[in-house]
Formats: C-alpha cells, sequence, structure tokens
C-alpha cells in the first residue's frame, strides 16, 4: 500500500524572474496569491518588483505562496493525498499552512512579522555570521574539519544535518575562507552560503524577540494532517506544539536523519517534494529509501491532464 508525505523544502536565494512567472502563470498560484496579497493589503508581486532579492519579507511570502501552490497542484494533478507533511527550515511554515493549523492567510501575515523581526534583527546584531552548505563531505571529514577549527580557536555551530555528506556550519565571515579551503582539500565542496545565519543556538537572543513582538499575537490549532518535526521527528499535531516547533527553528539544527527514521516508522512509501527545490530531492538518504517526486514551479507549468 502506498503511504505518501509531502515535503515542504527550505528557501534558497532567488530573483524575480524564478518566482514572478509562475505566480502569474498557474491557476494554483495565482488563487494563493491572491489570498496572500488580501492578507497583506497590497501586491505582493509589486513587492518582489520593488524589492531586493534572496530573503526580503517579499521573497519569504513568495517562497511560502510558491509551495503551498505546488501542494495545491500535487493533490490536483499527481492524485496524492499526503498522511503526514514535513517543513524544512523555512518550509515548516509552508507545513503549518498545509496542516491546517493556521489559516493560510494567517501564515502568510506571522511570514511577513516574522521576516520584519529577522531583518532588524541582523541589521544590528550577528551582522557577521554565516551558515554554509557543504556537500560531498562525509560526518567523518567534517568532524576533522570542525576539531581544527576548534583548535585553531575559530567558533562554529552546526545547523544542519541532511545526509551523510550534506551539512550546514554557521561561524563568522572571517572565517569561511579557511573553512572552505579545508572541506576543498577533503573532497568536499562548499555549494551556498546563507546570509543571515540560521538555525544556530547562537541566536537565542532572536528568538526571544521573535517570542514576544511575533508569536505571542499569533495562535494555532490542532492539525488535521500532522507534521515530522524537522528537528527531532516528532510527530507534532497539538496547537500548542506546532508553535513550539516554529519557535525552536530558529536556534535549532535541521536534522534529517529523524526525520528519515519518522518516515521509516509511519511506513510511508512515497515523498512529494512540493515547492521550489534544489537540495531536498537529491539527498541520497530519501532516494534509496522512498520513491521521490517533485513538484515543482517547472513541473506544474508543463501540461499535465490531472489526475482521476
Amino acid at each position: 500500500m502506498t503511504r505518501t508525505a509531502v515535503v515542504f523544502p527550505g528557501m534558497g536565494p532567488s530573483k524575480f524572474s524564478d518566482v514572478g512567472r509562475f505566480m502569474t502563470v498557474s491557476p494554483f498560484a495565482r488563487r494563493r496569491l491572491a489570498e496572500a496579497d488580501a492578507a497583506l493589503g497590497r501586491s505582493l508581486l509589486d513587492d518582489l518588483r520593488s524589492g531586493p532579492d534572496e530573503y526580503s519579507a517579499a521573497q519569504q511570502i513568495a517562497f511560502l505562496v510558491n509551495s503551498v501552490a505546488m501542494a495545491d497542484w500535487m493533490e490536483r494533478t499527481l492524485g496524492l493525498r499526503p498522511e503526514l507533511c514535513v517543513g524544512s527550515s523555512f518550509g515548516e511554515r509552508a507545513a503549518v499552512a498545509y496542516s491546517g493549523a493556521m489559516p493560510f492567510a494567517e501564515v502568510v501575515r506571522l511570514t511577513a512579522e516574522l521576516a520584519r523581526c529577522e531583518l532588524d534583527y541582523f541589521e544590528r546584531e550577528h551582522r557577521d555570521l554565516v551558515s554554509q552548505l557543504v556537500v560531498r563531505t562525509p560526518q567523518e571529514q567534517l568532524d576533522d574539519v570542525l576539531t581544527t577549527m576548534a583548535r585553531a580557536g575559530e567558533w562554529h555551530e552546526v545547523s544542519g544535518y541532511f545526509d551523510h555528506g550534506v551539512h550546514l556550519v554557521t561561524m563568522h565571515e572571517e572565517h569561511l575562507a579557511a573553512f572552505k579551503q579545508r572541506i576543498s582539500e577533503r573532497g568536499g565542496y562548499s555549494l551556498t552560503t546563507m546570509r543571515p545565519a540560521a538555525h544556530a543556538p547562537v541566536l537565542a537572543p532572536l528568538r526571544a524577540r521573535m517570542r514576544e513582538e511575533v508569536f505571542a499575537r499569533f495562535s494555532f490549532t490542532a492539525t488535521a494532517i500532522p507534521i515530522i518535526s524537522d528537528q527531532n521527528g516528532a510527530l507534532v499535531g497539538e496547537g500548542a506544539d506546532v508553535g513550539a516547533l516554529l519557535d525552536a527553528s530558529t536556534v535549532t539544527p535541521v536534522h534529517w536523519g529523524h526525520i528519515h527514521d519518522r518516515l521509516v516508522n509511519e511506513r510511508i512509501t512515497k515523498i512529494c517534494v512540493a515547492g521550489p527545490d534544489f537540495l531536498i530531492h537529491r539527498l541520497e538518504l530519501l532516494r534509496k529509501n522512498f520513491e521521490v517526486v517533485t513538484a515543482a514551479p517547472k513541473d506544474a507549468l508543463k501540461s499535465r491532464r490531472p489526475a482521476g
């Protein structure tokens, strides 16, 4: 029997050309875009055209719109009805909307407020921190690099465990070049540098600020579809636990090993990665144990006959 989970990936840097066309062409995205515009009281597309690229509030909301729109497309076109959902990193917010723990319009407003708080924080604090994604770097090799950093007095924290050779490490930017060189010397490759940093205990002051200024004004209900925590693999269903999941995301590493184990324990056989993704659908620990299908904007823009 096929049991399916939908995965909402984390957000990577993007430009208006990467997201704008899909939101103007796809009927699934246009519906979600209209909801987002109503929630914001302004045009998201106008904000995207005029604002900065990468991790602006408009880009974060656009990523949310596209991810949830792709889940809509997945249900309609692929005929999938997931039993569970997962949100990896920023994808947690799409999972919250898809799970039913908060109406989509409220998640849009929550995302806008979190982005405002985060961007204001990083204008003043921790401006020198980055999170570096590395691939082709097995845990033993990474441990060797991190030990070398520690001996050199170079502070770091691991922010993500994605696969045996894929990790996210947070550090001061002044140490980034040396870190990349050490990774390269051991046969690894440095892929994406995230600015600002994410999922690191050092960001506890940002977590406290988000809790006071943002989360205190929003509420969550029980989910219709359980969420798998991207932090420890727990099943999250109660409203308070959903809020706690988002609250902890700022300071807690993403851990795909725990997610994988939960998927296996729940007898999931198929995974659909919904939304713009450059990493999750490539993870070997998923591809070797599950059927992995993608629901990315490029898939939805292709002509496909609806299922059923």
